[in-house]
């Protein structure tokens, strides 16, 4: 398998799509260098990962400051000698009607979900550019790709995420750099992402669908985990992932 051996940096690694996916490729020959804002969570998955025999290091990283980012991949580099997968996980997902006005929630996902994709790609482009190989996967939504009311900022920075990632696919064939690029539209996943819906109404409708068709973090590791088995030369970079139970 193309998994083994491979260096694979995971932000918002701390639960749902980013620690599963972080078992699973570990668990298939990967070295995974996790990253969160949660230093205890981080460090319980490391040590399941360490005693299942895997290899596994990470980083308290806030993904909105660029620095933290980059001495991140530079970990990467440091620990294992190599980098070649960067999956941009972390994000959040306070969901509520613009007319609601949550004016913070809508800087803090503008942030993390744009910004922080942003500092990935960043801290990576120089060595995936020198190397002339590389994989950007990044965790969008299906609400990167569907109008959602309730959803207009959060979709905003989906949107956003799936524009970036076509256009370094694009840019890097023109350039002959070879970078790879994956995004994900999850839908109804069952993570950690409805806690940080504040509206109350929103909150309960997202609640109950989740409740009703929500599938295990665990689909989506399977998806990143194909995506980076494949060759060199075979770039399989869009994915929309659905309980099958969804409408």
């Amino acid at each position: 398998m193309t998994v083994k051996n491979k260096v694979v940096v995971i932000t918002g690694a701390s639960s749902g799509i980013g620690e599963a996916t972080a078992k699973l490729l570990a668990q298939n020959g990967a070295k995974v260098v996790l990253a969160a804002r949660r230093r205890e969570r981080l460090q319980q998955i490391v040590d399941d990962i360490v005693s299942a025999g895997g290899e596994a290091v990470f980083a308290q990283t806030d993904v909105r400051d660029a620095a933290e980012v980059q001495a991140l991949v530079d970990l990467a580099i440091s620990t294992y000698g190599q980098l070649d997968v960067i999956f941009n996980n972390a994000g959040i997902m306070p969901s509520s009607p613009i007319s609601a006005l949550k004016t913070d929630e809508w800087n803090d996902m503008v942030d993390i979900n744009l910004k922080g994709v942003l500092n990935g790609v960043a801290a990576v482009m120089p060595i995936f550019t020198a190397q002339k190989s590389g994989q950007i996967i990044t965790t969008s939504s299906v609400a990167g790709i569907k109008s959602f009311p309730g959803a207009g900022v959060y979709g905003a920075t989906k949107f956003a995420v799936r524009n970036l990632m076509e256009v370094i696919r694009m840019e890097s064939a023109q350039e002959g750099t070879n970078i790879r690029t994956v995004s994900l539209y999850p839908a109804a996943i069952n993570t950690e992402l409805l806690k940080t819906i504040t509206d109350s109404d929103t909150a309960a409708g997202m609640s109950e669908l989740y409740q009703q068709v929500g599938i295990a973090p665990t689909a989506i590791a399977d998806v990143v985990n194909f995506a980076i088995d494949q060759p060199e030369s075979v770039n399989v970079n869009e994915f929309t992932i659905y309980p099958t139970k969804q409408a």
